[in-house]
């Protein structure tokens, strides 16, 4: 996660997202940084609008967030006929075992 982070810190920065830039943004985090994962995180971000990429993933939430209170709300009744049907099973249990 620190990879995208430093990617991330780079892009606000205005600055270019190179292996070097990266690096030295880990190295200032104290975090030791693997070569494969620099370049693998560089050549991925190649040809990527990163604000636009930021601003779907700001949006996805909110929408989540909006269709979350409607499906609670469906699965509510559900789960208040389950937690009913296990109290009343646990005490069935007991009682078998004093006969």
């Amino acid at each position: 996660m620190e990879y995208v982070y430093a990617a991330m810190l780079l892009h606000a920065a205005e600055k270019e997202i190179d292996e070097k830039s990266v690096k030295a943004v880990l190295k200032g985090a104290g975090v030791d940084a693997d070569d494969a994962r620099v370049k693998a995180l560089v050549a991925s971000l190649a040809g990527v609008d990163i604000a636009e990429a930021m601003a779907q993933a700001v949006a996805a939430p909110a929408a989540a967030a909006a269709a979350a209170p409607a499906a609670a709300a469906a699965e509510a009744p559900a789960e208040e006929e389950e937690e009913e049907e296990e109290e009343e099973g646990g005490f069935d249990g007991l009682g078998s075992l004093f006969g």
